[in-house]
This record gives C-alpha cells, structure tokens and sequence, in this order.
C-alpha cells in the first residue's frame, strides 16, 4: 500500500496512536527507569542496552531482560520499580515535534482517535498531562486494559473496538518495531517514526521523522476541506 492509499480519505476513518517515542519523548527514560529498576534487584543492564526492547509491555521485557516471570513476585517488583523510577523523569520529558499538532489534524479531519500504548494506565495519564496533550481527552488502551501487550495484538485489537471501526480502515502510528507488528497480526497499516531512536524503524515503509512530518504528508494526501 503507497503512502497516498495509507492516508487516503477514501480509506481513513480513524488512527490508533502509540504514546511512548511517538507523542512523547520518553523511550530513554523509559530506559533508565528500567535499568535502575534492575539495579535494585540486583541486575546490571545499561539503558543503551534495554533501548531497543522499549515498546514492549513489562510482562516481555521482565522475561527478555532477566528470565523471571513478570507475574512472579520478584517481577513484580521490577515492573512496580520502573514505574516508580519512570515518575520519577516525568517532570523532564516533552513531546515530540508535531505531537499535538497531528492528533488536532487527525480530528480536524473527522477522524476517530485513540491511542494504544504498552504503558500501564496511571503512567500514561501523568505522561500525557506533563506534555500537554491531556486537554485533548483521547480515548486510549494500555496494558492494563489487554492480557497481552505488543508485540502481540491486543492493544491494536483493543483499539480498533474503542474507535468502533474495522482494520482496513485504520491506521496505526508508533515508533518501533512491536507497534508495526501488533499492527500487523491485526490487521491494521502502519507507519513508523524515527523519533522514538529505535533503529529497527528503518526496516519499515513508510517512515517518518516526527509526528510533524507525518502531517505534512497527512497535508498533502487527505488535505481539511
């Protein structure tokens, strides 16, 4: 599918949008977060190394980054860990270029928005309060709503249930790898961007900078009436 059939009004009728690297500027902290969460049960993990594996939910990166079952208690208090750690950083993060500026584009279009984020539900709200985009009252899935976060398609299956709407007439946006292949196993296009700083973006098609550059785009092939 060419980028002008992805974003054609004949097809549009709603987006799903991931949070984490894509509307905010967080995967980093997100690292962070969870390398000292590691630290305090005794691993050692730098956040350069977890970067790539951010977008998945704490039930795979437990099991990826220590072999311990995110369920288990010692899991548990990793996942509790990260999320304590990652509050901690809210206060320094901002959002990505363009953030708010496409999801009032998607709208002034008439499309239906909700996001779809491996996050847990408290975290996002905080997220999305400190980078300004809480005002817009987005309906949304997390991993607190699924069994099952991303890469696996509960979210983008989630997500196409809130907005009421069948894949092939949705579009996914996020900022790695496990968003396309969520998107994917569900049935649902999907574009990348690159300010999440994952390198396996490259691998897909298409691709954009930011949240901006995907609106010129949106701009150019589903122009406001």
């Amino acid at each position: 599918m060419t980028q002008g059939d992805l974003l054609s009004p004949k097809r549009l009728r709603g987006v799903l949008l991931d949070v984490d690297g894509t509307l905010a500027d967080s995967n980093m902290a997100h690292a962070r977060a969870w390398a000292a969460a590691l630290r305090d049960e005794g691993f050692e993990q730098s956040p350069e190394a977890i970067l790539p594996l951010i977008g998945m939910g704490g039930d795979k990166l437990v099991p990826e980054l220590t072999g311990l079952d995110a369920e288990s208690e010692r899991g548990q208090r990793l996942t509790d860990g990260w999320a304590r750690h990652f509050r901690a950083l809210i206060p320094d993060l901002r959002p990505t270029p363009g953030a708010r500026a496409l999801l009032e584009g998607l709208r002034a279009r008439g499309l239906r928005v909700a996001l779809a984020t491996s996050g847990e539900a408290e975290v996002v709200d905080a997220l999305l309060q400190q980078i300004g985009l809480d005002d817009l009252e987005l309906e949304r899935v997390s991993s607190s709503d699924v069994e099952n976060s991303k890469p696996d398609p509960d979210l983008v299956q989630a997500g196409l249930r809130t907005l009421g709407l069948p894949a092939e007439a949705t579009l996914m946006v996020g900022d790695t790898p496990y968003d396309a292949e969520a998107a994917r196993k569900a049935g649902v296009p999907c574009v990348l961007l690159r300010c999440g700083g994952h390198p396996g973006v490259e691998e897909h098609d298409p691709v954009y900078d930011h949240p901006q550059a995907l609106l010129e785009a949106l701009d150019q092939a589903f122009p406001v009436e």
